[in-house]
């Protein structure tokens, strides 16, 4: 090999090395992590039960980031200097000792998703109040003793969504689904506590008339 060509392949090293080394340097931030309303995981979990320690939250440590852990970290970041946005991103996570680059689930897009598709094809076509309704309805069984609680072992409980079986859980996911799904995450609930709702024109169940009436959506009536 020539001195022009040697010349020319160290170059290129020395510019392929440079190139990831800046890359490495851009890694840790690109995959920093941020939690906000609409979040839920096992790190929002550990970061209400901190905050709940220290005497910030007095809500349920449930790993959903509603508006109530939303003000405990206003209330954290007031008091150690950080900027009050109430958005658990890098330097507040690392104040309050947990670590920033975590992946383990904070953005909660799978219960976002799952949760979404059941507001999709139990509401499409409802108000947006009664598709944030519904999805509060599963958030609520969640916490019942009489339901499964999690997400999943709500929603796929034998006979609870007439959707899963008519066809409607695999039809297109609509936007405001997703939007819906996130609102009730953060604790938004115009079901008013509802653990049932059913559409009057097609129920057949005599039962499901017993249940107390809380509120009327749309062509769905919440009840306890």
């Amino acid at each position: 090999m020539d001195k022009r060509k040697l010349t020319a392949a160290l170059a290129v090293v020395f510019a392929v090395n440079i190139a990831l080394i800046a890359l490495a340097q851009t890694i840790p931030e690109a995959h920093a992590q941020s939690y906000k309303r609409g979040s839920s995981g096992e790190t929002v979990k550990k970061l209400q039960q901190r905050l709940s320690d220290w005497g910030y939250y007095d809500g349920a440590v449930d790993g959903v980031y509603g508006s109530r852990t939303e003000e405990a970290v206003k209330k954290f970041q007031r008091k150690n200097g950080l900027t009050v946005d109430g958005v658990a991103g890098p330097a507040t996570l690392a104040a309050i000792g947990l670590p920033s680059g975590s992946s383990g689930g904070g953005s909660g897009s799978g219960d976002v998703n799952l949760l979404a598709r059941l507001i999709s094809a139990e509401a499409r076509g409802e108000p947006y109040a009664g598709q944030v309704a519904v999805g509060a309805v599963v958030l609520n069984r969640m916490e019942h003793p009489s339901f499964p609680s999690t997400m999943a072992g709500v929603i796929y409980q034998k006979g609870a969504f007439s959707c899963l079986s008519d066809g409607q859980w695999d039809q297109p996911v609509s936007e405001s689904a997703y939007r819906a799904a996130r609102e009730a995450l953060s604790g938004h609930d115009p079901s008013g506590g509802a653990i049932y709702y059913f559409n009057p024109a097609t129920a057949t169940s005599s039962w499901i008339w017993s249940r107390p009436l809380i509120v009327t959506i749309g062509k769905h009536r919440f009840c306890k």
